[in-house]
């Protein structure tokens, strides 16, 4: 036969051997046509197609698997290409892939939910073309033909109109285009169109100005004018958001009070529409106006035009009322009843009569009438003390709290004697009790007095004045809110400065019909300090404390000069500070010095050990937003190292160069009939300084967290013949103690907030001081120590800004510690 002839001429003279794989490929054709082929034996058949490997896809609910395996038929594989199937020799397919695909088919290739819409649309056909496709994956897209269109997606978010344009294929949607790559939606997945994909995302550009994909967010005006594009679309708009985005006229203002018999303030907001008025919330028009937007949306339908000349005269007085949640009520709390009464003076608006007497508030306290001292009170009141006697009484009359922020030692406690009417709850630290039991007795004797502390501790229903600390507070939260107290007093009201603690919240939860905040230092860190104590004092008046956050705090600490000024009006009526140098004349002076001093060369050698041991990687962590403990740690240890080697673990060196200079300093100063008092905020410190002092044969006294007996310690050092020495901690004796028999003040360990060493030196500069009081510092050059100074001098700034203060603040931020810890340091 012709396939015979074919054969023997393929062949030649070839009678055994492997045949090459080349001449196979021939001579399987030639075969192909013959009628008797038989190998082995048996009669086989052949096919000039080739056998392909097997590519099988499986898997379900997006989870599919893509892996190349050999057909299944084949039960024997030549080296020559060729493969008996069954009974069918034939060739083997080729695979045209590279190594690395073909190993990754092998062992089971994932298909990631993003490769899905190419697998289907480009992969999978190219396999088909290669291999023999087996789907084992019945919800796996099937291939279809769909057109591309254009579809922008319209929604509103309160005031805002969003439009999202999208590439879509198919109608309903089954695959949407997202930048190169096609995000399938249905089960099936469309062939692309590149082409007039391309077309109508330079449609999108000439339509909206973005690219497919991209969505665009207007308020205000440019609202009006997106709304207005988005209607001249003849298609392809979904939604109806934009249609509500149109100008019907002007915001107009009313202000009333609709009840004659009620003192809530109702402020509306309307465009004119047709013979008919459309309103606007006054939230939404303030909202409008701080995001310096033009129009503010109507509520039924629409967008009017701002009064922008009224909001920017009236605007901030009316946000504090709606943050207060004071407006509308037909009884404000007393404090929204200032705002209101600005309002409607800037307005031109007859508030009612009843807010007449509130009027001493708003003019630098020159109309508060004078109050009538109690019959008991034991003091002759100096001026500055009557006046702030006369505002206490005039905030209790109104029902208002008040935050007294005299400095220290201006007799904040004596003016709030002067006030206390009725049942009385005074909450101070545990260390000053005994002199508020003290002050009581000697200037209001008449007034009977518990002191509700201790295991044993029963409140007395009968007494007129009950002390208590914050931690009883804390504990006893639950009995003592129970009782409708006349006046509260907080004593060292710093301590309820962070709203989120439980002394603070206990606070806040305490009913008093007159509450008064006392404290020399009422920013200490953070302007949120100054929110949770007026949430005690006049709760509402500065609003949530997240809107304290976002009008006040923030902007402030950014240095927003016109919020500074919004914050000082807002307090201002209800916190009186006055300083000594203005109210005090007849005090003596103070007079502040440095001692500064070299390390030994021991000292230096320790100090510069610790300090580069570590640094550069605490530095490096610091600059890229984590480490702070570390850098804690570091500058722990170099401020004790600075102080006295014998603070660090593991030391015990005997002698400090900072130590030696107290000591001459403290000898010269005992021999010269002078007392003094040395504050460290670690006792350990105290514990190495006592040693000297026997050395030097110098008497002391101490006063730290252990004293039992702090009234007798006090009494002891202020008699005349009493020690010239007494070493405090910081926390125990910095705050409620008068010791003006110094006339010397030593702080041995500067840190970053200078409010702390003010309140331990007026232990001595205070109300009845006779001699000139002279503070030391001492600072240990070319260590941390001068840092720290600097630092202090940094954050004196905020406080001032809000209430006129002259304190430090400024939590210890990463910057802080970068400038403390830096490397010329």
């Amino acid at each position: 036969t012709a396939a015979d002839a074919t054969v023997e001429h393929l062949l030649g003279l070839r009678r055994d051997g492997m045949v090459p794989t080349g001449l196979m490929m021939r001579l399987l054709g030639a075969l192909a046509t013959a009628q008797d082929v038989k190998l082995d034996g048996v009669v086989i058949s052949v096919d000039r197609r080739p056998v392909l490997p097997i590519v099988r896809v499986t898997g379900t609910r997006g989870r599919y698997v893509t892996r190349l395996e050999q057909d299944s038929t084949i039960t024997e594989v030549f080296g020559n290409g060729a493969v008996l199937s069954g009974t069918t020799l034939a060739p083997l397919g080729q695979i045209e892939l590279s190594y690395k695909d073909v190993t990754a088919l092998r062992e089971g290739k994932r298909i990631e939910p993003n490769q899905l819409s190419v697998f289907v649309t480009e992969t999978l056909p190219e396999y088909r073309k290669k291999f023999n496709v087996v789907i084992e994956a019945p919800d796996l897209p099937k291939l279809t033909t769909a057109a591309p269109r254009l579809e922008i997606q319209v929604s509103r978010d309160g005031d805002t109109l969003a439009a999202l344009p999208l590439i879509l294929y198919g109608d309903p949607a089954i695959a949407r285009v997202d930048g190169e790559s096609l995000t399938l939606l249905r089960d099936e997945a469309p062939l692309r169109d590149v082409s007039q994909e391309k077309r109508l995302t330079q449609q999108c550009l000439e339509q909206l100005g973005v690219l497919p994909g991209r969505k665009i967010s207007a308020q205000g005006s440019r609202a009006m004018s997106l709304a207005t594009r988005l209607r001249g679309l003849q298609k392809g708009v979904q939604g109806t958001a934009h249609q509500d985005f149109y100008l019907t006229g002007d915001l107009h203002v009313n202000i009333d009070f609709p009840n004659t018999n009620s003192n809530g303030l109702t402020i509306q907001f309307f465009a004119e529409k047709e013979q008919s008025k459309q309103h606007a919330t006054v939230q939404s028009v303030l909202r409008a106006w701080q995001s310096g937007l033009a129009v503010a949306p109507l509520e039924g339908g629409g967008f009017a035009t701002l009064p922008m000349e009224w909001l920017n005269q009236y605007g901030q007085i009316l946000a504090d009322l709606v943050a207060a949640k004071a407006l509308g009520e037909r009884d404000p709390p007393p404090f929204a009843t200032l705002d209101i009464t600005r309002l409607c003076q800037a307005a031109g608006v007859a508030p009612p009569p009843s807010f007449a007497k509130l009027r001493g508030l708003l003019d630098e306290f020159e109309a508060i009438p004078q109050a009538n001292l109690p019959a008991d009170l034991y003091v002759d009141l100096r001026a500055y003390q009557r006046k702030g006697v006369d505002w206490l009484s005039f905030l209790r009359s109104v029902h208002l709290g008040g935050l007294l922020a005299d400095d220290m030692g201006l007799g904040k406690t004596v003016q709030a004697l002067c006030v206390v009417d009725g049942r009385t709850l005074v909450v101070a630290p545990t260390s000053v009790l005994f002199n508020w039991a003290a002050e009581i007795r000697r200037f209001r004797p008449s007034m009977s007095v518990s002191t509700y502390h201790g295991p044993q501790r029963r409140l007395d229903s009968t007494a007129n004045i009950t002390l208590t600390s914050y931690a009883v507070m804390r504990l006893d939260i639950a009995e003592l809110e129970q009782i409708d107290w006349d006046t509260i007093i907080l004593d060292e009201a710093q301590a309820i400065k962070n709203s989120d603690s439980q002394v603070a919240q206990a606070a806040h939860r305490l009913r008093g019909k007159f509450r008064i905040a006392l404290t020399g230092t009422p920013v200490e860190n953070r302007l949120e300090e100054l929110w949770s104590q007026f949430q005690f004092l006049n709760p509402g008046l500065l609003g949530e404390r997240a809107d304290f956050q976002a009008r006040y705090a923030s902007p402030i600490a950014s240095g927003d000069i016109v919020a500074t000024a919004r914050l000082r009006e807002r307090l201002k009526p209800f916190i009186l500070r006055r300083h000594k140098r203005d109210v005090a004349p007849e005090l003596p002076p103070r007079l502040d010095r440095v001692l500064d001093f070299d390390l030994s060369d021991e000292e230096r050698v320790i100090y510069q050990a610790i300090q580069a041991a570590g640094r550069a990687e605490i530095m490096e962590k610091l600059a890229t937003g984590s480490g702070v403990m570390q850098a804690l740690e570091l500058l722990l240890r170099l401020r004790q190292a600075a102080c006295h080697p014998a603070l660090l673990p593991g030391r015990s060196e005997s002698k400090s160069s900072k130590v030696e200079l107290l000591v001459d300093q403290l000898s010269q100063i005992a021999s010269e009939g002078h007392k003094a008092l040395v504050f460290s905020q670690w006792t350990s410190l105290l514990d190495l300084i006592e040693p000297r002092l026997v050395e030097e044969n110098l008497t002391w006294l101490r006063l730290d967290g252990s004293t039992r007996d702090r009234e007798g310690v006090v009494r002891d050092y202020q008699r005349d013949d009493g020690p010239p020495i007494l070493l405090l901690s910081l926390r125990a004796g910095g705050t409620g103690v008068n010791l003006t028999a110094a006339d010397h003040v030593f702080l041995m360990d500067p840190w970053w907030n200078p409010a702390v060493e003010e309140q331990a030196a007026d232990r001595a500069h205070r109300i009845g001081q006779t001699r000139p009081v002279l503070v030391h510092r001492l600072v240990a050059r070319n260590t941390v120590e001068e840092r720290i100074r600097l630092l202090q001098d940094h954050k004196r700034n905020l406080a001032d800004a809000a209430i006129g203060g002259d304190l430090s603040v400024g939590g210890l931020t990463r910057d802080d510690l970068m400038l403390l810890l830096g490397d010329d340091m």
